[in-house]
């Protein structure tokens, strides 16, 4: 296994338990600058791109750049060994959803110049490319929208919610919720991420397919369980809503589930008590 990354957000750190494995290589490089190179590979995993609002704010181009000549370049490479394809694709093509929850078959509701267009659209035209490639070329490609994904191994101070409320709680800081807390997320935990894009990566579906855990919770109920979990003393402060700031997000995994015999296994106190046990060390 060869793993690229340019570190722009990532740790060589994250990956520290894999040094000296003889079938894994860590190289640094830019996806967005073609990786000049003879050898062969069997699959390609692109997932490249800053994930989180703090950095995909503060990278809007390299956001928008890993998400085109990232993901051309990644497909080339594909082409050029007819290996499967896979793209890390995310739920944020959904925008601010007029549907709930979320079937694959919805086309969304984005703002494609605000803020947060920098990531959502380069996520969308990264699969467009993606089917592109599919249907031009026959590339065998998949696509994986990605909702909420949380666990070790995160940044406390990457801005998504799970490790920006863990920070706060484990320092005894004031719990930050962006408007009345009644917005909606559903929360993933990265095993049961992982085992479903291994499996999409072994199917024949070229077409997007939601990862994701259906179960759905407040912002403000999210918070209250972290405070409960955590045993911290943190209150909880009200901001104002950030702009484009999705009301409702969470899957339907009807495709996953008939296409891939997958769903989540992992319930989210579960999750959270593992994250919780590795940000307290």
């Amino acid at each position: 296994m060869v793993a690229l990354d340019n570190f722009l957000t990532g740790r060589p750190d994250n990956v520290a338990h894999l040094k000296g494995h003889p079938r894994f290589e860590l190289l640094e490089w830019d996806v967005a600058e073609k990786f000049p190179t003879d050898r062969t590979f069997d699959y390609i995993l692109h997932l490249a791109s800053p994930a989180s609002p703090i950095d995909y704010l503060n990278h809007p181009i390299e956001s928008l750049q890993v998400g085109s000549a990232g993901t051309k370049h990644l497909l080339d490479l594909a082409l050029a060994n007819r290996a499967p394809f896979l793209l890390a694709s995310t739920s944020e093509c959904y925008g601010d959803p007029t549907e709930h929850p979320q079937k694959e078959t919805y086309w969304g509701n984005v703002n494609p110049v605000g803020p947060r267009s920098v990531y959502d659209e380069a996520k969308r035209f990264a699969e467009a490319l993606t089917m592109a490639y599919h249907r031009r070329f026959g590339l065998q490609t998949h696509i994986a929208r990605i909702f909420n994904t949380y666990g070790p191994r995160m940044k406390l101070h990457d801005g998504r919610v799970v490790p920006a409320f863990l920070d706060q709680a484990l320092r005894g800081q004031p719990l930050t919720v962006f408007g009345d807390g009644s917005q909606t997320r559903s929360f993933c935990y990265v095993s049961d991420l992982i085992e479903g894009l291994y499996l999409l990566m072994q199917s024949s579906e070229s077409l997007p397919v939601n990862l994701g855990n259906p179960d759905e919770i407040t912002i403000l109920e999210f918070a209250q369980r972290i405070q409960r979990l955590t045993g911290s003393s943190s209150t909880i402060e009200f901001r104002p809503l950030p702009e484009d700031d999705p009301k409702q997000r969470r899957p339907d995994i009807t495709k996953a589930r008939s296409l891939l015999g997958w769903e989540p296994k992992v319930p989210l106190e579960e999750g959270l008590r593992r994250t919780i046990e590795y940000f307290r060390k």
